[in-house]
């Protein structure tokens, strides 16, 4: 994913439990709800066998972050995340001033 700089990168890291749930279910809800945020750019998403993951999110800037971090159902998750989903998590919030994209040519 390439974006033009400045843009506020979310990075999660989190270590899952062993309930499930309905996780997946509210997973998938909250990829399709960020995506209705005006200023939300995009992920990229990780999680090993091991049950530890990695999500960046990237936004447009500080308004929009802030509409996701509001939103109620969103909120909602994050609390379930908290009760049953996660054993631990962290959230760094970063503004990204410059960002390289390489490729190999096919």
């Amino acid at each position: 994913m390439i974006f033009e700089p400045p843009y506020i990168a979310v990075v999660f890291t989190s270590t899952r439990s062993s309930v499930d749930d309905g996780y997946g279910d509210i997973s998938d809800h909250m990829v399709d709800l960020v995506n209705e945020v005006d200023g939300f750019l995009g992920m990229d998403s990780v999680r090993g066998s091991d049950g530890r993951g990695i999500t960046v999110g990237y936004f447009r800037d500080d308004d929009a972050l802030k509409a996701w971090r509001e939103n109620v159902e969103h909120r909602t998750a994050m609390q379930l995340g908290r009760d049953k989903w996660y054993d631990e998590y962290s959230l760094h919030v970063t503004r990204v001033e410059r960002s390289y994209t390489w490729s190999r040519e096919s």
